[in-house]
């Protein structure tokens, strides 16, 4: 290690944490990194600014269930799904497979998305999870 770097690290080690967070956000600043990346396999690989600006997808946390298709023998197997995942009459639940694609279950969690469309599969429908 040179003199420089073994000069800066016995510096660093007499500043306070408050002035280790502002040297922090100083370098950030000064150098466009992002000093809150993860650690990979022992190196703390740089973020330029221009990452910072990419969007962050978050994972979804609702889903609803859309009925794509119904084969007409599978009618009443899928009617008889739908009325007991829904609070839909029979009326209702025949109109929601007339015209399709249908939303049956919106914004519900993933787990119960997972259970409903794999009880319509079961019963003969196609479905999808958006």
């Amino acid at each position: 290690m040179s003199t420089t770097i073994t000069e800066i690290i016995e510096k660093l080690k007499t500043i306070t944490l408050l002035e280790a967070t502002e040297l922090v956000a100083q370098i950030e600043q000064t150098f466009g990194v992002d000093a809150s990346v993860p650690i990979l396999n022992g190196t703390n690989p740089i973020v330029l600014e221009s990452t910072k600006e990419e969007e962050i997808i978050e994972e979804k946390t609702t889903f609803d269930v859309i009925l794509e298709e119904v084969p007409n023998d599978k009618r009443v197997p899928i009617l008889k799904v739908i009325r007991a995942l829904t609070s839909l009459d029979l009326k209702q639940a025949k109109e929601s497979i007339s015209d399709l694609p249908k939303t049956i279950l919106q914004g519900i969690a993933k787990e119960e998305a997972e259970a409903a469309k794999q009880q319509l599969e079961t019963a003969g429908g196609k479905i999808k999870l958006v």
